[in-house]
């Protein structure tokens, strides 16, 4: 482990004593769940010492946490800032969810189920008033776009620079364009 990452580590361990008074239940629940999802993936030790380090060095993971912890977040993201170009607009995100290169990626759904797996350039978002809800154990490819009041279903993997404009059932694949109703 690099000595910076264990500085900086050292650093969020005292500064997530902040966090005690303002986290609840359900944001703390959510927390671990979208850090025992991302040890799974990347084959890490779910402990603490792992959940500090694994803080310090990945901008997309801070950036998960802060969305959990809302406005309380300010105590702290001046310190250890998320990553830049990604916006994670939705308050209704199930525990699991992971961004892997969140490069220039925007996350504005309506709800969005567990296990939500997202990669960089993907848009998912509004067509005029509507936005889309999206189902659990979906993996959102690089530059995809998922637009408009449109349901995706469970166990779905929208491929990389597919546009996604209907609903779409459970337990499917989605490349290329998904645009006629």
């Amino acid at each position: 482990m690099n000595i910076i990452y264990s500085v900086q580590a050292i650093f969020v361990a005292l500064f997530s004593i902040i966090y005690l008074p303002f986290l609840n239940r359900k944001k703390l629940s959510l927390i671990k769940d979208d850090f025992l999802h991302l040890c799974k993936w990347q084959s890490v030790s779910y402990n603490l010492l792992s959940f500090y380090v694994t803080f310090a060095r990945m901008k997309e993971f801070r950036s998960i946490v802060y969305n959990r912890l809302g406005k309380c977040r300010i105590l702290t993201c001046w310190l250890f800032r998320g990553q830049d170009c990604l916006y994670i607009c939705t308050k209704d995100i199930g525990g699991g969810m992971i961004v892997q290169h969140g490069f220039s990626t925007v996350v504005n759904a309506k709800r969005i189920g567990k296990n939500f797996h997202v990669y960089q350039q993907v848009t998912i978002g509004f067509n005029g008033s509507k936005a889309p809800v999206i189902g659990d154990n979906v993996r959102v490819c690089c530059g995809a776009k998922v637009i408009g009041g449109i349901h995706v279903g469970n166990n779905v993997v929208i491929g990389a620079n597919a546009v996604v404009c209907k609903d779409v059932p459970d337990n499917v694949v989605i490349g290329g364009g998904y645009l006629q109703k």
